[in-house]
Protein backbone atom coordinates (compact mmCIF):
# COMPACT_ATOMS: atom_id res chain seq x y z
CA UNK A 1 0.00 0.00 0.00
CA UNK A 2 1.30 3.65 -1.19
CA UNK A 3 0.24 5.60 2.07
CA UNK A 4 1.58 9.62 2.90
CA UNK A 5 0.14 11.98 4.59
CA UNK A 6 -1.20 15.04 4.35
CA UNK A 7 -1.18 17.29 7.95
CA UNK A 8 -3.02 20.46 8.10
CA UNK A 9 -2.17 23.48 10.98
CA UNK A 10 -3.74 26.33 12.08
CA UNK A 11 -1.58 29.07 13.33
CA UNK A 12 -1.08 29.38 17.24
CA UNK A 13 -2.49 32.05 18.84
CA UNK A 14 -1.84 35.78 17.31
CA UNK A 15 -1.40 38.96 18.78
CA UNK A 16 -4.73 39.83 17.63
CA UNK A 17 -6.39 36.98 18.75
CA UNK A 18 -5.43 37.44 22.29
CA UNK A 19 -6.91 41.43 21.73
CA UNK A 20 -10.14 39.73 20.21
CA UNK A 21 -9.72 41.35 17.04
CA UNK A 22 -11.14 40.52 13.06
CA UNK A 23 -7.54 39.97 11.87
CA UNK A 24 -7.84 38.68 8.32
CA UNK A 25 -4.93 40.10 5.81
CA UNK A 26 -3.39 41.78 8.70
CA UNK A 27 -0.48 40.57 10.10
CA UNK A 28 0.42 40.18 13.57
CA UNK A 29 2.84 37.96 14.96
CA UNK A 30 2.41 34.97 17.55
CA UNK A 31 1.97 35.54 21.27
CA UNK A 32 4.13 33.50 23.88
CA UNK A 33 1.06 30.96 23.82
CA UNK A 34 0.57 30.95 20.17
CA UNK A 35 4.73 29.72 20.37
CA UNK A 36 4.08 26.90 22.80
CA UNK A 37 0.95 25.91 20.70
CA UNK A 38 3.37 25.50 17.72
CA UNK A 39 5.43 23.68 20.56
CA UNK A 40 2.60 21.19 21.26
CA UNK A 41 1.51 20.22 18.24
CA UNK A 42 5.33 20.31 16.82
CA UNK A 43 4.99 17.28 19.98
CA UNK A 44 2.25 15.48 18.75
CA UNK A 45 3.49 15.47 14.87
CA UNK A 46 7.29 13.71 16.37
CA UNK A 47 5.08 11.37 18.04
CA UNK A 48 3.12 9.96 14.79
CA UNK A 49 6.55 10.02 13.65
CA UNK A 50 6.31 11.80 10.35
CA UNK A 51 9.09 13.45 8.40
CA UNK A 52 7.62 15.61 6.07
CA UNK A 53 8.99 16.64 2.16
CA UNK A 54 7.44 20.05 2.03
CA UNK A 55 5.42 22.80 4.03
CA UNK A 56 3.26 25.17 2.14
CA UNK A 57 2.04 28.37 4.06
CA UNK A 58 0.45 31.43 3.68
CA UNK A 59 2.12 34.92 3.12
CA UNK A 60 0.71 35.62 6.96
CA UNK A 61 3.54 35.07 9.78
CA UNK A 62 1.46 33.83 12.43
CA UNK A 63 1.05 30.98 9.69
CA UNK A 64 5.34 31.04 8.84
CA UNK A 65 5.98 31.37 12.14
CA UNK A 66 4.30 28.55 13.15
CA UNK A 67 5.06 26.22 10.55
CA UNK A 68 8.53 26.91 10.14
CA UNK A 69 8.85 26.65 14.62
CA UNK A 70 7.96 23.11 14.26
CA UNK A 71 9.76 22.28 11.24
CA UNK A 72 12.78 23.33 13.86
CA UNK A 73 11.62 21.26 16.43
CA UNK A 74 11.45 18.17 14.05
CA UNK A 75 14.65 18.52 12.83
CA UNK A 76 13.20 19.08 9.45
CA UNK A 77 14.01 22.46 8.69
CA UNK A 78 15.38 21.99 5.69
CA UNK A 79 12.50 20.56 3.64
CA UNK A 80 11.10 23.20 1.20
CA UNK A 81 9.10 26.03 2.03
CA UNK A 82 6.28 26.92 -0.22
CA UNK A 83 4.36 30.26 0.40
CA UNK A 84 1.67 31.79 -1.10
CA UNK A 85 -1.22 34.15 -0.41
CA UNK A 86 -3.62 31.27 -2.30
CA UNK A 87 -3.51 30.60 1.68
CA UNK A 88 -3.93 33.48 3.31
CA UNK A 89 -6.90 33.76 6.00
CA UNK A 90 -10.27 35.38 4.22
CA UNK A 91 -9.88 39.03 3.98
CA UNK A 92 -12.38 40.75 6.79
CA UNK A 93 -12.84 43.76 5.02
CA UNK A 94 -14.48 46.86 7.29
CA UNK A 95 -14.63 44.53 9.95
CA UNK A 96 -10.64 44.17 10.43
CA UNK A 97 -8.83 45.47 13.39
CA UNK A 98 -12.76 46.10 14.89
CA UNK A 99 -12.89 44.01 18.19
CA UNK A 100 -15.77 41.22 18.32
CA UNK A 101 -17.26 41.99 21.08
CA UNK A 102 -17.98 45.52 20.15
CA UNK A 103 -19.09 44.55 16.77
CA UNK A 104 -21.64 42.22 17.99
CA UNK A 105 -23.06 45.10 20.35
CA UNK A 106 -22.96 47.55 17.42
CA UNK A 107 -24.82 45.07 14.91
CA UNK A 108 -25.93 41.97 16.66
CA UNK A 109 -24.73 38.86 17.72
CA UNK A 110 -26.79 37.22 14.96
CA UNK A 111 -25.84 39.30 12.34
CA UNK A 112 -21.86 39.02 13.34
CA UNK A 113 -22.29 35.03 13.84
CA UNK A 114 -23.43 34.89 9.58
CA UNK A 115 -20.35 37.10 9.12
CA UNK A 116 -18.01 34.79 10.48
CA UNK A 117 -19.27 30.97 10.02
CA UNK A 118 -21.85 31.34 6.65
CA UNK A 119 -20.35 30.02 3.38
CA UNK A 120 -21.90 32.64 1.49
CA UNK A 121 -22.38 36.24 3.05
CA UNK A 122 -19.00 38.52 3.23
CA UNK A 123 -18.82 41.08 5.87
CA UNK A 124 -19.01 44.66 4.48
CA UNK A 125 -16.12 44.95 2.06
CA UNK A 126 -14.69 41.39 3.03
CA UNK A 127 -14.77 37.73 1.57
CA UNK A 128 -17.62 35.07 2.18
CA UNK A 129 -15.79 31.17 3.30
CA UNK A 130 -17.40 30.71 -1.09
CA UNK A 131 -15.00 33.85 -2.17
CA UNK A 132 -12.06 32.20 0.38
CA UNK A 133 -12.70 28.63 -1.32
CA UNK A 134 -12.56 30.15 -4.83
CA UNK A 135 -8.65 30.69 -4.22
CA UNK A 136 -7.83 28.23 -1.19
CA UNK A 137 -9.09 25.14 -3.29
CA UNK A 138 -7.79 25.88 -6.85
CA UNK A 139 -4.20 26.31 -5.44
CA UNK A 140 -4.42 23.12 -3.98
CA UNK A 141 -5.30 21.18 -6.60
CA UNK A 142 -2.86 22.53 -9.02
CA UNK A 143 0.08 22.87 -6.54
CA UNK A 144 -0.15 20.85 -3.60
CA UNK A 145 -2.15 17.91 -4.95
CA UNK A 146 0.60 16.87 -7.18
CA UNK A 147 3.36 16.77 -4.45
CA UNK A 148 0.70 14.38 -2.32
CA UNK A 149 0.39 12.09 -5.54
CA UNK A 150 3.98 12.17 -5.71
CA UNK A 151 3.48 10.34 -2.44
CA UNK A 152 5.30 12.90 -0.25
CA UNK A 153 4.48 14.19 3.42
CA UNK A 154 2.92 17.42 3.10
CA UNK A 155 2.39 20.11 6.02
CA UNK A 156 -0.10 22.95 5.23
CA UNK A 157 0.21 25.90 8.19
CA UNK A 158 -2.16 28.09 7.35
CA UNK A 159 -5.60 29.87 8.94
CA UNK A 160 -9.41 29.18 10.37
CA UNK A 161 -11.03 30.06 7.72
CA UNK A 162 -8.07 28.88 4.65
CA UNK A 163 -8.16 25.67 6.35
CA UNK A 164 -12.30 25.56 6.82
CA UNK A 165 -12.24 25.99 3.41
CA UNK A 166 -10.24 23.44 2.40
CA UNK A 167 -11.99 21.07 4.59
CA UNK A 168 -15.23 21.69 2.80
CA UNK A 169 -13.45 20.16 0.28
CA UNK A 170 -11.71 17.56 1.66
CA UNK A 171 -14.31 15.92 3.44
CA UNK A 172 -17.11 16.99 1.24
CA UNK A 173 -18.75 18.74 3.81
CA UNK A 174 -22.35 20.74 2.82
CA UNK A 175 -22.45 24.12 3.18
CA UNK A 176 -25.09 24.29 5.98
CA UNK A 177 -22.45 21.69 7.93
CA UNK A 178 -19.20 24.23 7.09
CA UNK A 179 -20.57 26.90 9.31
CA UNK A 180 -20.11 24.55 12.30
CA UNK A 181 -16.49 23.55 11.74
CA UNK A 182 -14.56 25.17 14.18
CA UNK A 183 -10.55 24.55 13.77
CA UNK A 184 -8.26 25.38 16.66
CA UNK A 185 -5.41 27.36 16.95
CA UNK A 186 -2.41 24.98 17.00
CA UNK A 187 -4.32 21.65 16.38
CA UNK A 188 -2.81 19.27 13.51
CA UNK A 189 -5.89 17.55 11.56
CA UNK A 190 -4.48 14.45 9.74
CA UNK A 191 -5.30 12.92 6.38
CA UNK A 192 -3.58 9.90 4.43
CA UNK A 193 -3.59 9.35 0.80
CA UNK A 194 -3.56 6.10 -0.72
CA UNK A 195 -2.64 5.95 -4.54
CA UNK A 196 -3.97 10.09 -4.71
CA UNK A 197 -6.92 9.41 -2.60
CA UNK A 198 -7.52 11.47 0.40
CA UNK A 199 -9.15 10.77 3.31
CA UNK A 200 -9.31 12.13 6.81
CA UNK A 201 -7.09 10.43 9.21
CA UNK A 202 -8.25 10.27 12.63
CA UNK A 203 -5.11 10.13 15.61
CA UNK A 204 -4.93 10.31 19.04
Amino acid sequence: MNRNFLVLIRHGQSEWNKLNLFTGWKDPGLTNKGIKESEEAANKLNDFGITFDVMFTSKLIRAKDTGIKILKLLSQEDIPVVEDEALNERKYGDLTGLNKDEVRQKFGEKQVQIWRRSYNTAPPGGESLFDTYQRVIPYFKKIIVPEINARKNVLISAHGNSLRALRKYLENFSEDEIVNIEIGTGEPIFYTSTNGDIKKYDWV
